[in-house]
């Protein structure tokens, strides 16, 4: 199991040879033909290279990617993202073959909440409600009364009982941000995105001294220094709709890098400045990037690496993930 304390070492050394234009399109084609003949659905996270989110039949954030992986119709799930993510599919279609292009690609905030050390801490108190992020395993799932994601946290919370101590796992800064929208006491599990915490009050002083003008939106997962600097925090999904709405003309993104390239796509008429970070280019994923075309090719002509989940894990994990489906929907 990879340490989330070495990520940022690691982010250092992987690198990515790009494809000749000729191959990408060549290859992009094949896994087009290869959709076709195992009926299968690609859905791509919005942090994921360009070439993969250009293939997939949804892009997405964590929330929109499983409502979709909720009523797919398709015999194969392919699960461009990191593992938590196709775990998740994995319980919504227990019958269906759900693979991944990369079974090593992690998640810090995951690797933050081992299962055990979550229920050594429910033990201390019975009155705890645990609403936990979806970026996690299916066995800490499985220990949750109910999901989140970035984008419907503040729901999910205001839906909370009103009697119980709620326990907010594994993001510290989503939680803290979620605190200040919904002003629900919480305790909050010492957990971050390895990502987002690269983002820092002067990184981010510095790109708005460059561009005064543009507003700063920031994903929640985001320390508070960098979310009092911004304009708009809000999930990958929610950005979106705010880069189409807003009259300015140049916007700066303060998540990770694959997200610039559906903005572009969704916003051709604007401009994207991805905020800086302070060290280096460790703001940008290195688990999400380690799915590449050829991988994504490769899993779905082997149908491998497949996600496998014990059924009395799959119905533990199902129940708080339907609950936050089920809040979610209504309006």
């Amino acid at each position: 199991m990879i340490e989330a304390k070495d990520l940022e070492a690691q982010a250092e050394f992987v690198t990515r040879i790009p494809l000749p234009p000729e191959r990408l399109d060549a290859l992009s084609r094949e896994i087009l033909d290869l959709k076709r003949k195992i009926n299968a659905v690609i859905l791509a996270h919005n942090y994921q290279v360009p070439e993969i989110q250009d293939v997939a039949d949804f892009v997405g954030d964590s929330l929109g990617l499983s409502q979709q992986a909720a009523r797919t119709k398709a015999d194969v799930i392919v699960f461009c993202g990191v593992h938590f993510m196709a775990e998740t599919a994995k319980i919504l279609n227990p019958g269906k073959v759900v693979i991944l292009p990369d079974a090593a690609a992690g998640c810090s905030l995951e690797e933050s909440c081992p299962d055990p050390k979550l229920k050594a801490l429910q033990d201390t108190n019975s009155n705890f409600y645990t609403i936990t992020y979806i970026n996690c395993s299916a066995e800490v799932k499985a220990l949750s009364d109910v999901i989140c994601t970035s984008g419907n946290a503040v729901k999910i919370v205001n839906a909370a009982p009103k009697d119980r101590d709620i326990l907010f796992v594994p993001d510290e800064n989503l939680g803290a941000w979620v605190m200040e929208q919904t002003g629900r006491k919480m305790t909050l599990w010492k957990g971050s995105c390895y990502a987002h915490l690269e983002f820092t009050y002067a990184s981010i002083m510095r790109v708005r001294q460059e561009y005064p003008v543009a507003p700063i939106v920031a994903h929640p997962e985001c320390t508070k220094a960098v979310r009092m600097l911004a304009d708009e925090i809000c999930s990958t999904e929610k950005m979106v709709e705010f880069c189409k709405r807003t009259p300015a003309q140049a916007i700066i993104i303060a998540t990770e890098s694959g997200m610039i390239h559906r903005l572009r796509k969704e916003c051709p008429d604007k401009r994207f400045i991805p905020a800086p970070a302070d060290k280096c280019r460790c703001n940008e994923c290195q688990f999400m990037k380690m799915n590449t075309l050829e991988k994504l090719y490769e899993c779905m002509a082997a149908l491998s690496p497949r996600v496998e989940l014990s059924p009395s894990i799959i119905e533990r994990a199902r129940l708080p993930i339907q609950r936050m489906l089920d809040i979610s929907a209504v309006k």
